[in-house]
């Protein structure tokens, strides 16, 4: 049981302004393992005060961008340092399987921040350029000011980094509301935020629910949202940030498609799509879960795919061979149930999986399950599950394939599979996502992600990434004067 009594803010651990709590939950025991303050509207104005002070006055903003970048060095470093730990408490907390949690929870959050860490030193925050009366324009890329980050509990450590990283290099200041249920990394990252000699209220950490959450969104002390959730959520968000013209971004919904192309070696494609698509317990808004087949392979891709799906193992978290665990909570698996039963209602057959796996006494888990017979307007086509549900369907010509694949309020994610690259990269271009792979699946954390539609709006990691905490700023030159 681990017990926290206090909130970083200001860079101190301060005492929370109520008694609230939060209770964390196995969700493989079902049982509590952790004890932190839940923070409230006036621990959100505390921590929104000390990233005010640290952006009008502290050194952050005024550091030279490699000194900040020596900083989050640091952090990455020490992060490093006990990727173990973050590891397991992120497995523990949200059920994240450990032989998944080191690299797409931990050292993936690490290569976000070192990636930042580079392009803070390399990044030209000032442009000098010829004016088209003839004078000379200096154009500068300033920090946004105070960046609330409202971060989800599936890839906690990862997506608190998608925001960080850029914020921190483009000399942000940043209040960090973890979700509920995985605030327990959080407090992993105040240390490793403490030990490398970040200022003072450069980061500030206060878990808290929704409702405190809106207060963050709001706060007039708080100049740009990003926020990654659901897409409910973030029609919230973008409607509050717009009554106050508040810069935001938002990494909302997917519900993503792999089109194995007729030519795809099936066997091979299969072992790799899982991972693609079963990520997390299939807790991933980028999971591959619709499988687009073309009719002629049909059940070449049925059969490999359920034998690959039947073959996971299924169990407590931290055993290194588990590759599927529980969902985060009880009403998460409950939403899961209740899409499983909407396909059999509407006549999608169940061809592995679909209850809860026998010898688990406790915890949240579904049996990693493959619909076949999909038609793509059914809800387990349409509707983002979130959980280890996949869905095939049929196609007939790589038209057809697209025309699928695009039929999606969402624009996430996706993936092609084929023997043909070049045929497969044509394919890739006609997708309306805002990520894609081909033959495989990867997100490059230099290049801008994010999605197309109700995916969201703006793009995290990049270039692209860093300008969403910049401010463009032109200054016009008398004649004949360069600086």
């Amino acid at each position: 049981m681990q017990v926290h009594d206090k909130l970083f803010i200001g860079g101190e651990w301060v005492a929370p302004a109520t008694s609230a709590i939060i209770e964390v939950t196995s969700p493989h025991t079902e049982e509590v393992i952790a004890r932190v303050p839940e923070a409230s509207a006036a621990d959100i104005d505390n921590a929104v005060d000390a990233a005010r002070r640290a952006f009008d006055e502290g050194p952050w903003p005024r550091m030279e961008p490699g000194e900040r970048a020596d900083v989050m060095a640091k952090i990455s470093q020490t992060i490093q340092a006990r990727s173990q730990d973050y590891a397991e408490t992120i497995t523990r907390e949200m059920g994240s399987p450990i032989s998944w949690s080191i690299m797409g929870q931990v050292f993936a959050s690490t290569m976000v921040l070192d990636y930042y860490t580079g392009l803070a030193r390399a990044y030209p925050f000032e442009e000098l350029r010829d004016g088209v009366l003839g004078n000379k324009a200096l154009v500068r890329k300033e920090a946004v000011g105070v960046a609330g980050a409202i971060v989800p509990w599936n890839v906690p450590l990862f997506v608190t980094m998608l925001k960080l990283g850029p914020a921190m290099a483009a000399g942000a200041t940043v209040v960090l509301k973890p979700a509920p249920e995985t605030p327990l990394d959080a407090y992993l990252l105040a240390d490793a935020l403490l030990e490398a000699g970040l200022p003072p209220g450069v980061v500030n950490i206060v878990p808290a629910g929704r409702e405190v959450g809106e207060h963050l969104v709001t706060h007039p002390g708080v100049d740009k949202i990003g926020f990654t959730g659901s897409t409910a959520a973030g029609k919230r968000i973008a409607a509050l940030c717009g009554a106050q013209l508040k810069r935001v971004t938002l990494e909302l919904g997917g519900k993503s498609a792999a089109i194995i192309m007729e030519d795809a070696d099936v066997e091979a494609v299969i072992p790799n799509l899982i991972g693609a698509s079963l990520m997390n317990n299939g807790q991933a808004c980028v999971a591959q879960t619709r499988i687009l087949a073309s009719r002629d392979r049909y059940h070449d891709v049925v059969d490999a795919l359920c034998d690959a799906v039947s073959r996971q193992q299924v169990g407590d978290p931290l055993d290194p061979a588990t590759t599927v665990g529980p969902l985060v909570a009880e009403r998460q698996r409950r939403r899961v149930e209740g899409y499983i039963a909407a396909g059999q209602r509407e006549g999608a057959k169940l061809a592995v999986g679909g209850g809860r796996p026998a010898g688990q006494a406790t915890g949240w888990y579904v049996e990693p399950t493959v619909f076949v017979d999909v038609d793509n307007d059914m809800t387990i086509a349409r509707e983002e599950v979130f959980g280890p549900v996949l869905t095939v369907i049929p196609y007939d010509g790589v038209d057809e394939a697209v025309r699928i694949a695009n039929d999606s309020d969402y624009g996430l994610s996706g993936s092609v599979w084929s023997a043909d690259n070049a045929a497969a990269l044509d394919v890739a271009r006609r997708v309306r996502t805002g990520t894609y792979t081909v033959n495989g699946f990867m997100l490059e954390f230099s290049c801008p992600f994010g999605g197309f539609k109700q995916s969201g709006v703006g793009r995290e990691l990049g270039p692209e990434g860093l300008a969403a905490y910049l401010e463009a700023k032109s200054i016009s030159l008398p004649a004949g004067f360069v600086p």
